[in-house]
């Protein structure tokens, strides 16, 4: 698994999980943190909050937990599971 131990990237990256507190959007979460650990911003953005509601709505956000990465959307879902890999090739790559 690809996490704190890795290689810094030359680029630190801003992270934005979107969720609403279910234990799917905790899972999310959670590996992100790992994922990202210190080498990159990660901010939990609550969707109970409108304003947060709103930016999700710019980001074209369907549906939480959603990831935003550098003002991305990353699609980090495969078959309705957490996709580890994906999501860790969306940060450090």
């Amino acid at each position: 698994m690809i996490g704190k131990g890795r290689a810094p990237t030359t680029q630190r990256r801003k992270i934005e999980v979107f969720t609403a507190g279910c234990p799917c959007c905790i899972e999310a979460m959670e590996l992100i943190e790992f994922l990202a650990g210190n080498e990159h911003d990660v901010e939990i953005r609550d969707m109970h909050d409108p304003a947060v509601a709103a930016a999700a709505r710019s980001y074209g956000i369907r549906r939480v937990p959603a990831v935003v990465i550098d003002g991305r959307l990353a699609d980090f879902y495969a078959a309705r599971d957490l996709d580890e890999v994906t999501l860790t090739q969306a940060i450090f790559c």
